[in-house]
Order: C-alpha cells, then sequence, then structure tokens
C-alpha cells in the first residue's frame, strides 16, 4: 500500500508539472492564424526559435543549463508534431497547403541538421538532455519524410487511416451505441438536406419578375 501511495505522489506531481510547449502570447498567436499556410508558417518560427534557444544555451557554461536545453528539446518537439497535426487536418478538410509545406520542408532540413550536428559535438552534459534530443531527432526525421511526400498520395494516406480508426472505434461499440450512432448521423444528414428557410408554412417566395 506504502508503494501504491508513493506512486500515485509522484504520478499526480509529475502531472502538476507538466508545462505547455508553447507560451500563452504564442498561443494567441496560433488561435489568431486559422490559415492552415499561416499556422503551419507560425509553429516553424516558434521551432527555429527552440533550436536557436538550444544552441545559446549550449555557448554558455553555466549551472542549470541542461534542464534549460532539455525544456526546449521538449518544445521543439511537440512543435513538430503540431505541424504534422495541422498538415493533416487541412488535407482531411482538402485544404490547399502548398505554401506552408513547402516552408515547412526546408526548415525541417535545416533543423534536423543542426539536431545532428549537436548530437555529434557530444556536450559534457549530454546525458541529461539525451534522451529529448533523439526523440527531437527522430521527430524532424518523421516530420520531414510526410513534408516532402507528394501531398496527393499523403491526402489518400490520411483518409485511409481515418477510415480505419473510425472502423476501429465501431468495431469495439455496443450494438446500442451503434444504434444510437445511426441516429445521430440519420438526423445530421436530414439536417443537411433541409435549407433553412424564413418563410411560414405555406408561404411561397415571390415569382421573378
Amino acid at each position: 500500500m506504502r508503494y501504491l501511495v508513493a506512486f500515485l505522489i509522484v504520478a499526480v506531481s509529475a502531472f502538476a508539472q507538466e508545462r505547455d510547449f508553447l507560451t500563452a502570447d504564442e498561443t494567441d498567436q496560433v488561435r489568431e492564424a486559422q490559415e492552415p499556410n499561416a499556422r503551419l508558417l507560425l509553429y516553424v518560427h516558434f521551432a527555429k526559435q527552440r533550436l536557436a534557444m538550444v544552441q545559446q544555451f549550449l555557448s554558455k557554461e553555466k549551472p542549470g543549463r541542461s534542464a534549460l536545453i532539455h525544456d526546449a528539446l521538449d518544445d521543439y518537439a511537440h512543435i513538430i508534431e503540431a505541424i504534422d497535426t495541422v498538415a493533416d487536418d487541412a488535407l482531411k478538410r482538402k485544404v490547399a497547403i502548398d505554401v506552408g509545406m513547402k516552408a515547412v520542408a526546408a526548415a525541417e532540413t535545416e533543423m534536423l541538421a543542426t539536431l545532428r550536428k549537436i548530437e555529434e559535438t557530444n556536450p559534457k552534459d549530454l546525458a541529461r538532455y539525451e534522451f529529448v534530443l533523439k526523440t527531437a531527432i527522430d521527430t524532424t526525421t518523421d516530420s520531414k519524410d510526410l513534408s516532402e511526400e507528394d501531398l496527393h498520395t499523403r491526402a489518400a494516406e490520411v483518409a485511409t487511416k481515418e477510415q480505419k480508426e473510425k472502423a476501429d472505434r465501431e468495431a469495439i461499440m455496443t450494438p446500442k451505441e451503434k444504434e444510437q450512432k445511426m441516429v445521430a448521423e440519420k438526423k445530421e444528414s436530414e439536417s443537411k438536406r433541409k435549407a433553412p428557410s424564413l418563410y411560414k408554412k405555406g408561404e411561397k417566395p415571390p415569382e421573378k419578375q
């Protein structure tokens, strides 16, 4: 029991200390950038800022720098993941993101080289942030591969993945849940077919002259 209590305390403490990977100001900027290309460019800007911070921390040997490097790399990896999410969501909605993805691919090529150079220089405190550095490298590598992929091919892959996830969710539904889902989909379909009208029952729009 004591071990279980200790584990729960550690888990709750870790959850409480979980940080947002964007600052409050950056979050506001993302909300304002509703257009996918603009949002992609914004995330690229944030990712470059985090890497610049890492390089700045590495340039000076100061107490506590390893923690700062760790957090900056962790934030960076989450930003790269956000880029992939924005791109996939746009492709699902059939929104053109050619401009944004071109910028992402170029930036990720440059940032990946920077990350690998950091790893190769083998800083003396590398052990303290080696895991997040490797995560950042792997995340950027995967994202770069996606960014350089033909958008039509990626869109098809995203659609296939979405269909599979939908089928998997439906496979574990109870009969009652499936029935409720069908009713909800039927109502939504009927709602879309019925065009809203301001005319009362029996009224007709005036004939065109």
